[in-house]
Formats: structure tokens, sequence, C-alpha cells
């Protein structure tokens, strides 16, 4: 029998959690629940999750910092739930590493919706990318093991990426030299059509641009097209291994 995707609820509104969990599990998905912080960190000690939908507002832990701080030990997928619709609020979920958001009252439909995207794109590689020729990816004195998600400076530094910071890298090392406007890349990134104010993926760049230490102001590596979108100025090389 094929393994079901696992994911975690974390929401204080016992409503929501009882909806969600339901839902999700008639839509044919194991399912964990959490009300805090706390149980946060348990869920996870205590079953393998595919996935965590976290609400923005915790009772005993911020869900931007609880977002964070799962970033910064794992690549597990996030899903932000916030009940305010502020620009502001969703740049900060993606800035803290959130895959996507997801505005309240939202219908379980939409939910379910995203929940299959982001782990179809999480799953999913460039299809023009052959992963067992690609595992290494080398542009303008860096490399990316594919299959870590770690990305290493010439200096030998390593970091791990996030979910949707890898998945914009990526996006941009398969189509190199190549102009992709913002609409394009919130498809491809979060399976989804931009909204008319979505600084998402202005966010993304910002954030990898710094991973690249790449100046934002004078970029050389990720570049702006004034009025197109973004465009990525270097050759890439695939290799088998990142030895």
């Amino acid at each position: 029998m094929e393994k079901k995707d696992s994911i975690l609820i974390v929401d204080d509104d016992p409503e929501i959690r009882e909806l969600l969990v339901n839902y999700l599990a008639r839509s044919g998905f194991d399912t964990v629940a959490a009300a805090n912080g706390r149980e946060l960190w348990q869920a996870l000690d205590r079953h393998a999750i595919d996935l965590v939908v976290l609400d923005l507002m915790l009772p005993d832990f911020d869900g931007l910092t609880a977002c964070r701080d799962l970033r910064s030990r794992s690549n597990l997928p996030v899903l932000m739930l916030t009940a305010r619709g502020e620009e502001a609020d969703r740049i900060l979920g993606i800035e803290m590493g959130a895959d996507d958001y997801l505005v309240k009252p939202f219908s379980p439909r939409e939910l379910l919706a995203r929940i299959k995207g982001i782990l179809r794109r999480t799953r999913a590689l460039p299809p023009n990318l052959r992963p067992e020729l690609q595992r290494c990816l080398r542009f303008a004195g860096w490399k990316l093991d594919t299959a870590t998600r770690v990305l290493t400076g010439s200096d030998g530094v390593a970091t791990p990426l996030s979910g949707a910071e890898f998945r914009l890298l990526r996006i941009l090392l398969d189509h190199p030299n190549r102009v992709l406007n913002r609409d394009q890349l919130v498809e491809l990134i979060h399976g989804r059509e931009a909204g008319p104010y979505d600084r998402a993926i202005d966010v993304q760049v910002s954030r990898l641009r710094q991973r690249l230490q790449d100046d934002g102001r004078e970029a050389r590596l990720i570049k702006t097209v004034r009025g197109e979108g973004y465009v990525l100025a270097a050759a890439v090389e695939g290799s088998a291994s990142c030895d």
C-alpha cells in the first residue's frame, strides 16, 4: 500500500483543527494536530511529517518565529495561515521561510489545492534536468547539490536552502540568461497566479541574493530587468557529483 502523506495542522482554534483534520483525512492524507508551539515540536519528534500547516497567531509561540526555527532545522514545507491579509504579514511569512500562505477565512478545498501544489513542487524537478546526470549544478563560483539542497560557495561554506529558496534558484538555473517575469516565477514556484500587489517573488529574490552575496542595488548574478522581471546572468554546468 502506498504511504500517505502526513500533514501537521498547527492552530489554536479547536474547530478549525477538527475541520481540517477530518477534511484532509477524507482527502487521503494522514493528519496530526497541534494547538500550540510545544505540541508542534512534540508532533515533529513523534511523527514523520511531510508538510506543516502553521497558524501565524499561536497562544504560546509566534507563528513567524516557529516558521523561522522550523526552517533552520529542516526543509519541511510550510503553508502559513494568517487571519490578517496585510501585505506586510505575507511578506514576513515568506521571509521566515514559508513556502506559501493562505488568508483566513478560506475554503478547505483551497487549502487542499495549496497543499497538493506545494508537495508536487517540492518533489518535482525541472523536466529537462535528469537527476542522475545533474546532481550538482555549478555557476559563477557556486555549486548547488540538488539532492541535499545545499548551496556551497568558492570559500567552501555550505548553506542549506529553504524549500522556496531552492525552487527559485533551481528555476533560475534551469533558465540561465533568460528573463523570467514575476507572474511566471509565482506560477512556477507557488503554482498560483500572482495577485496585483503580490511581492512574494521580490522578497524571495532578495533572500536568494543575500545567500549568493549578490548586492541587490548592483546585482551582477540575479539581475533585475526593469519592467520585465529577473535573469540569472551566468553559465550553468551540471555534473553527476558535487565532489
